[in-house]
């Protein structure tokens, strides 16, 4: 990588990092919340499911903005946005105020991919590979946000961590005022055209429908419905792992520092840092999804890495029930799997849309991820409640199925 491309992954992978430190801290409070609030897990999920949900449903706005305004002042401003929403969410007094806020973090956060992707896609020659380094980072924040939740809960109250964890995102909006490169180094001089077909061109309605209808290719299609499929499993699987974990695992104080009535005692000292582990687990599959984007069709990489998910969330409930060596190795193979899937399909969305375009295709692809996959939030808090853990992995499991379907659909149609 040149100077330029090194500057453009660093500002997205930092971001990315913030990005889902929030999303996936989340979960951690709501281990919290149920106790706090004294509500089930449907209701949770509830709440939660709004500000998820906006983090998707904003991303096709701000995908649109990207090709307006360019990534680098939009990212920054998300970021600003993400931090004031997490300050209200340390003054929540119940579910509606959580949800509120959430939802308010939800418009911020969703601006982030769209941009960013726009970015690594037009920025960087070899995109597969920025794409990798791009979701390590993002997973490196999906790790730590947990962690660093669950450590600072031992601690403080979480009204207390919920604003502490507004710190960074005054630091990272900072460097993203600051930093310069070419957003559009790797695009061809006859594809860049004039100063309208990339950041600062105009943007209306009726250029926004006549972009969709160019972009909504068959192929693009099933892109969709592969990111969709992902997405759902995606969101339904994590809001609750952190609770789920906590019924398989033993109520040790790993760390003495609780006291011995603390309800928290025990789930969280174990489900948590497993929790962390197992998305720690994801930068591996994230980088391994990555190269193999650069590799071979990111089409046939999906097909085989949705095959694999599928194996894993069957049989996921009964090795936990095994012991905890099975548990500890059904959850680093969700992992690895789980996160392998975003460069490839990252990558496939690339393949089969224009580079002028490239903002609003990856809005239309986080409507489709986090929009529609915010749903599985509701999904699995009601089914947890109905069918119980063994029946809620049996049925999520439908969702990589299909995914695997549309992607050996689409590589079967044009396997380039």
């Amino acid at each position: 990588m040149d100077g330029n491309e090194r500057s453009i992954v660093a500002f997205a992978s930092s971001a990315h990092a913030l990005v889902h430190t929030y999303e996936l801290s989340i979960p951690i409070f709501v281990v919290v919340w149920l106790q706090a609030f004294d509500a089930t897990t449907a209701q949770l999920g509830l709440a939660v499911t709004g500000g998820y949900a906006l983090f998707g449903i904003g991303a096709l706005p701000g995908g649109v903005l990207a090709d307006r305004f360019g990534s680098r002042r939009l990212v920054a401003g998300g970021l600003a946005g993400m931090g004031l929403s997490f300050l209200a969410l340390s003054f929540a007094n119940g579910l509606v105020a959580v949800a509120l806020a959430l939802a308010g973090w939800g418009v911020a956060a969703s601006v982030y991919h769209p941009a960013a992707l726009s970015l690594l896609s037009t920025g960087v020659e070899n995109r597969g590979t920025a794409f990798a380094y791009h979701g390590m980072a993002g997973n490196a924040g999906i790790a730590l946000g947990p962690l660093v939740s669950a450590l600072l809960l031992m601690a403080f109250d979480w009204p207390t961590v919920v604003r502490l964890l507004v710190v960074p995102a005054v630091a990272v909006a900072g460097y993203a005022l600051v930093v310069e490169f070419d957003e559009m180094a790797a695009v061809d001089a006859g594809v860049r055209g004039s100063d309208a077909d990339g950041p600062g061109r105009a943007v209306s309605l009726s250029s926004v429908l006549a972009d969709s209808r160019t972009l909504f290719t068959a192929g693009f299609v099933l892109a969709l419905a592969i990111v969709m499929a992902n997405g759902l499993f995606y969101r339904g699987v994590l809001t609750f792992l952190p609770e789920v974990l906590g019924g398989f695992l033993p109520s040790i104080d790993l760390v003495g520092v609780f006291e011995a009535d603390s309800d928290l005692a025990g789930e969280f000292d174990t489900a948590s840092y497993l929790y962390a582990g197992l998305l720690l687990v994801g930068i591996g599959g994230q980088y391994a999804g990555g190269k193999l984007s650069d590799r071979v069709p990111p089409t046939l990489g999906l097909v085989g890495t949705f095959t694999a998910l599928v194996v894993v969330a069957l049989a996921f409930v009964p090795a936990a029930r095994m012991g905890l060596v099975p548990l500890l190795a059904a959850s680093a193979l969700l992992g690895l799997f789980l996160f392998a899937l975003q460069p490839l399909y990252q990558a496939t969305v690339a393949v089969y849309t224009p580079a002028d375009g490239r903002g609003l295709s990856y809005g239309y692809t986080y409507l489709a991820s986090f929009g529609v996959g915010a749903t599985g939030a509701t999904i699995a808090g009601y089914l947890l409640s109905a069918l119980g853990t063994g029946g809620t992995f049996f049925a999520l499991s439908v969702f990589p199925a299909l995914g695997g379907g549309f992607a050996l659909a689409l590589y079967r149609w044009d396997p380039a």
